[in-house]
């Protein structure tokens, strides 16, 4: 696929839909979280943008612009468990059409959601695309590709689940992780073969926020990881994958530093000592 077939729609698109300038890109993420604290002001600022976040009512305009523009099958992408410490990393797609209906009440990107909310939500989310599917890819195989390309492995198996191809794909984030990259990116120590009949990849940074479709495959995506993770749970119940879900809380953290890692943990990541603080995250994307 040539670069001009991945693009970024965060503009073009907000400005065919009547909306403002696309919002600034979020900060890459990482391996794991550095070691800080956080002061006084800036929890509460924190605390303030969550609670503006949730009043965020993702829509269809983007996707019903991708739509116009030619795509009849418009896949909408997002990943989850990329910051876990163990786990699969998930991305799930949901399919567009131009038969899609009104936005499901309450709908929002899942790491906005309590857990409750999202499993009350993803029944409601599947009866109303009707074509879903969400890829994973193991802790062992991001030990042995890197992330990338083990994100791009499970969101090709997502697509591949789907009845149909799909024209194009909106892709949360500012980074095409579909797209075979022309030569190996950092960190990535394998590639796949390109497939051809990969889609063209749109991709828009806080599509999960403020896209409904988007928001629709993070609850699917979530939900989904969520309940295998909890399967695991029942093996493996030291590392308290019921209520962390894989990743670094410190509850989480502890036990590693006193049972060390099992089969479904990342072990190319560091995954003990004090510079892995709670801060990594306790359910996010």
């Amino acid at each position: 696929m040539t670069a001009e077939r991945s693009r970024t729609v965060a503009d073009s698109v907000s400005a065919a839909a009547g909306g403002g300038s696309a919002p600034p890109a979020l900060r890459p993420r990482g391996r794991a979280a550095p070691a800080g604290t956080v002061s006084g002001r800036s929890a509460v600022a924190a605390i303030a943008a969550a609670g503006s976040l949730t009043a965020v009512r993702p829509d269809l305009r983007v996707e019903k612009t991708l739509l116009r523009r030619g795509s009849a099958r418009l896949g909408a992408m997002d990943e989850v468990g990329r910051g876990a410490l163990a786990g699969p990393v998930s991305v799930g797609v949901v399919v567009v059409t131009e038969r899609i209906g009104r936005v499901p009440q309450g709908l929002r990107d899942s790491k906005l959601l309590s857990p409750a909310a999202r499993e009350a939500m993803a029944g409601p989310v599947r009866r109303w695309v009707g074509e879903w599917a969400v890829g994973h890819a193991s802790a062992a195989e991001i030990d042995a590709i890197g992330i990338i390309a083990a994100l791009r492995r499970a969101g090709r198996r997502a697509l591949a689940q789907l009845s149909a191809p799909v024209d194009a794909v909106l892709l949360d984030g500012s980074h095409d992780y579909l797209t075979e990259p022309a030569q190996p990116e950092l960190f990535e120590r394998a590639a796949e073969p390109v497939d051809p009949w990969m889609p063209s990849v749109h991709v828009k940074v806080k599509a999960d926020l403020t896209c409904a479709a988007v928001a629709g495959a993070s609850v699917l995506a979530k939900t989904t990881r969520d309940a295998l993770m909890t399967g695991l749970a029942v093996s493996f119940p030291a590392y308290g994958w019921l209520e962390n879900k894989g990743y670094g809380t410190a509850e989480h953290l502890a036990a590693l530093d006193r049972y060390g890692p099992c089969e479904h943990h990342r072990r190319s990541w560091r995954l003990t000592g004090a510079a892995q603080s709670a801060t990594v995250g306790r359910g996010g994307g």
